[in-house]
């Protein structure tokens, strides 16, 4: 098996990180200078004085996402702090640029206060097009999305709704696989967190998208104690609201209790929590995705060994990788297109459709593209900026 770690460490090393920047176009001489810098750009900053809309075409800004993050959450890291989530962060802004075109940087902010972040994000807003959220704790990244949704540009924490938008679209192709309708589905989602809380909300929300409306028939979020339920007195205040759209028959019990004789389930925690007799506990032609990273919750191996018909990781070396980089550059790349000021829950949903039909014809091996597709991105832009025009 290929070193990864020690080939990527190499590679960073010798190249000092995965970005930077190039112009856009070259001065080679003093009318060259005069045009790119003085005197020249006073035309365009007095334009843009004018009519400050006029920076999303005389400057980067249109084209631009700020990549924020506390490095609280970092991958399967953890709390590894900002300068540790660098790489992360520059990996995602090359993602941005190849997948989408977009040109992406991170700002990683040394602090953990929720003040100090959306702060520091509204100050450094005139610089940019849209904001994506990423790698921040949980309650903490529900409590910074929320703040900065009156910025006038779209904010959106990935972790959450890039998740849930490609959970969605592989729950809607593994219904086509097997025949039935996502309503007909009750999941279980294991894990509590950003992901978790998000995927919750897609998968129940009953908004129409062209005029049908596709939620799961039931959604039961676990966390380390268990179901979330109205009985239980130790919910924070996150989980006591996940109770008004989630679990309708109030069951209680321990995941192995609980995944009996469901339909889906769908980790978004630790690895091996699962086995082969909890899969083989559930409905028949289960469906399991196990996106904990590096090691899922279940290795596909063992799931399809208890009986499970189609099983999906957060890893590429499986078949299915679920990631939210089929997600996040269309999204962010329609956004803009269409200056939308905000990411709407219509908007997440069209891309989640966007991305589920951009397989002609799934099977239980080919539940989505795969992240290399290129060409996925611009359906989902496609999707996503009808989508805001609309709304």
């Amino acid at each position: 098996m290929p070193d990864y770690f020690e080939r990527s460490l190499e590679l960073h090393r010798k190249s000092r990180g995965k970005i930077g920047i190039r112009g856009k176009f070259k001065v080679e001489n003093l009318d060259d200078l005069s045009i790119a810098y003085s005197p020249g750009v006073a035309a365009a900053s007095e334009a843009i004085a004018h009519c400050p809309n006029e920076a999303r075409h005389l400057t980067t800004k249109g084209n631009s996402v700020a990549i924020v993050t506390d490095g609280s959450a970092v991958l399967g890291l953890g709390d590894i702090g900002p300068v540790a989530a660098l790489p992360v962060m520059e990996g995602k802004a090359l993602l941005f640029h190849e997948l989408a075109g977009l040109d992406a940087w991170p700002i990683c902010i040394d602090s953990n206060d929720t003040k100090d972040i959306v702060q520091a994000v509204r100050m450094i807003a005139p610089t940019f097009g849209a904001v994506n959220l990423e790698d921040i704790a949980a309650p903490r990244c529900f409590e910074i999305e929320a703040q900065l949704q009156n910025l006038g540009i779209p904010v959106m924490h990935d972790d959450q709704h890039g998740t849930a938008i490609v959970v969605f679209a592989g729950l809607l192709n593994a219904a086509r696989v097997l025949g039935k309708q996502v309503s007909d589905f009750e999941v279980v989602i294991n894990g509590a967190g950003a992901a978790g809380v998000a995927i919750a909300k897609l998968l129940t929300c009953t908004e129409q998208l062209g005029g049908e409306c596709l939620s799961v028939g039931n959604v039961i979020v676990c966390d380390s104690k268990g179901a979330i339920h109205s009985g239980r007195a130790d919910l924070t205040a996150t989980k006591q609201g996940l109770l008004g759209f989630t679990n309708r028959r109030n069951e209680s019990g321990k995941l192995a209790e609980v995944i009996r004789g469901k339909d889906v389930f769908v980790g978004v925690s630790k690895g091996n929590l699962l086995d082969q007799e909890h899969v083989a506990s559930m409905n028949s032609n289960g469906v399991v995705f196990g996106l904990a990273n590096p090691i899922p919750e279940i290795l596909p191996e063992d799931a399809y060994r208890g009986g499970a018909a189609i099983v999906a990781t957060g890893r590429s070396d499986y078949p299915n990788q679920l990631n939210n980089v089929l997600a996040f550059p269309g999204i962010f790349r329609g956004a803009l297109d269409a200056h939308a000021p905000v990411i709407t829950t219509q908007m997440k949903l069209a891309a989640a459709h966007a991305l589920a039909s951009s397989v002609a014809t799934p099977t239980a091996q080919r539940l989505l593209p795969t992240p290399l597709e290129k060409e996925v991105a611009k359906i989902v832009a496609d999707a996503v900026a009808q989508a805001a025009l609309k709304s």
